[in-house]
């Protein structure tokens, strides 16, 4: 349906394409994202506009979004939903329908214009339509809802409604992209029009985010085929098919059963998830295509156009005004003021306890002594979204808020969505990460961060094991034996990222600030020519979708 798109296709992207995600992080007025997964669905979306690709995407129109994050009285997290209203989405006409636990639904479809945001054209669907009882409209109100039957509604909604709604439209797809394995009923969907399993195959591809098998999705296989999520095929039907009878089904297994080729979203990851899943016959090959951020979107203009033209006069003076515009938030927010002078330090992501976000605070004396060096001063910000039914994640946040207190060079932000995410990675200095080592698919806060001249500070997890220099285009804290105890690895960690903290980082921007300026660039120019998401979505063309296996047996590894 050449008129979705604004441009004419690149020769080497002509093969449609349909990209399915829970979660599409594309504008800050489209509140339709939690968190990494969407940022990263964000940048596809834009990169394929970027590279004039065939590819729509498909999610859901949440009619509450994630949630709203703002502040109690005591300044504590408070969690609210908001209902969204959208006047930039366009009424495409179609209304399709599926049975969910014996119910037909009806789906609305909604058209994101690909000239709205410079994104690919977007499909979103909703069933918070007046055609519905009440029940049925609360399907799409929030992203991840804790019920388990809405949340398996949701997967029915993205996947069989999704393909239904495309047909509905006149959208050829020849290939159906899993980012993550939430839209797997699109596959007993398709199964009615390629009931050949190895020719099913041949149309869907699988991206897997989560390295570890707490975060990867299952329900109990009956509970799955009574709310319809098999699509009118009966459970033993799906079992013989997928050759796959565990009483507990993983969306991850089934969407590594039903798809041509997988591909994780770093090198690392890549060995983590064949390791994970080496035990499940019949499974696809799963290969490597490390995340990456669109930096037409994320990079500031004028700070790349300093770093190429090597005029760090101008960098260094653009960086002060965009750390103003973030001290501007500070204070707004915190009542403190942030001196632009001083090296400051962010750590903003999801919070999640594998990702460590009170690593910092380990040692309170010794934290106390960091915030307090008059020699070499240091400004700390937090920024980011627990899961809202995460007590221990609510808790750390609210935890380092009342910390925060105490200091006049200590901040917690609320409102971490795109906005605030591009005034963080902007106006920082120094990107914190401090997952424990495997457990970060990928990571791709950092890369917009370094694009725009704030250098990136890891663990050697994810993306950063394929980009750090250590001491040359970032600093990189080696991780301890992963084999360790996880108190005994915190322990380790923290005593690595401290001592090279103040003992290499702060000394080298207050006394060294040119070789500062040659860490600063270097990482910018590396991540603008390896990480712009332009590259990721050619990869996706050439190892994905274009990719056909020499023989039409299931590829193991």
């Amino acid at each position: 349906m050449q008129k979705l798109f604004p441009y004419a296709f690149d020769e080497s992207f002509k093969r449609p394409v349909a990209y399915f995600s829970m979660e599409f992080a594309i504008d800050q007025a489209l509140k339709t994202y939690s968190g990494g997964l969407g940022f990263l669905a964000g940048s596809h979306m834009r990169s394929v506009n970027d590279r004039r690709q065939n590819t729509v995407g498909v999610g859901i129109l949440w009619s509450y979004g994630y949630y709203d994050q703002s502040r109690y009285e005591d300044n504590s997290l408070k969690i609210d939903y908001r209902r969204k209203f959208y006047y930039f989405l366009e009424e495409t006409g179609v209304v399709v329908e599926v049975m969910i636990n014996g119910k037909p639904v009806k789906i609305k479809a909604f058209l994101l214009p690909a000239e709205t945001f410079e994104s690919a054209p977007v499909i979103l669907l909703s069933t918070d339509i007046f055609e519905n009882d009440h029940l049925s409209r609360t399907i799409t109100h929030k992203l991840y809802d804790a019920n388990p039957e809405t949340r398996v509604a949701q997967e029915i909604v993205l996947g069989i409604g999704g393909v239904r709604a495309l047909r509905a439209l006149g959208i050829d797809v020849d290939i159906y992209h899993l980012n993550e394995g939430h839209a797997l009923p699109l596959a007993f969907e398709l199964m009615k029009e390629y009931p050949e399993f190895e020719e099913l195959k041949r149309h869907i591809v699988f991206t897997t985010h989560t390295p570890e098998m707490a975060g990867n999705e299952t329900h109990e296989a009956g509970f799955l085929s009574r709310m319809g999520f098999f699509n009118g095929f009966t459970l033993e039907e799906v079992q013989k098919r997928l050759d796959y009878y565990d009483r507990e089904f993983s969306l991850t297994v089934g969407a590594l059963k039903v798809s041509k080729r997988a591909n994780a979203v770093s090198k690392i990851h890549e060995g983590v998830a064949n390791e994970m899943w080496k035990d499940v016959p019949g499974r696809c090959e799963i290969i490597s295509i490390t995340n990456a951020q669109n930096m037409r979107y994320w990079s500031d203009k004028q700070l790349v156009s300093a770093m190429q033209e090597h005029e760090d006069y101008q960098l260094i003076g653009r960086k002060k005004h965009l750390k103003h515009q973030l001290f501007e938030e500070v204070a707004d927010q915190t009542g403190k003021l942030f001196d632009p002078n001083v090296l400051t330090l962010v750590w903003a992501r999801r919070f999640a306890e594998y990702k460590r976000p009170k690593l910092l605070i380990r040692d309170m004396e010794r934290f106390r002594a960091l915030i307090g060096n008059e020699k070499y001063p240091i400004q700390i910000i937090w920024a980011g979204k627990p899961y809202p039914l995460d007590e221990r994640a609510v808790a750390d946040f609210n935890e380092l808020v009342h910390l925060s207190r105490e200091f006049k060079n200590v901040a917690v932000l609320t409102g971490y969505e795109l906005r605030l995410s591009r005034l963080l990675k902007q106006g920082s200095d120094l990107w914190l990460n401090t997952p424990r080592w495997g457990r970060e698919a990928s990571g791709t806060s950092g890369m917009s961060a370094g694009i725009n001249a704030s250098v990136h500070f890891s663990i050697d997890d994810g993306w950063h094991a394929e980009f750090g220099k250590d001491g040359i285009n970032s600093f990189t804290i080696p991780h301890a034996d992963p084999t360790l105890p996880n108190e005994e690895i915190d322990r380790i960690d923290y005593e690595t990222m401290m001592d090279k903290l103040e003992r290499q980082i702060l000394p080298l921007y207050y006394e060294k600030p040119e070789k500062w300026m040659e860490i600063v660039k270097n990482g910018m120019n590396d991540i603008f020519i390896y990480f712009n998401s332009q590259n990721m979505v050619e990869k996706y063309y050439r190892e994905l979708y274009d990719y056909e296996s020499d023989s039409t047996e299931t590829k193991e590894r």
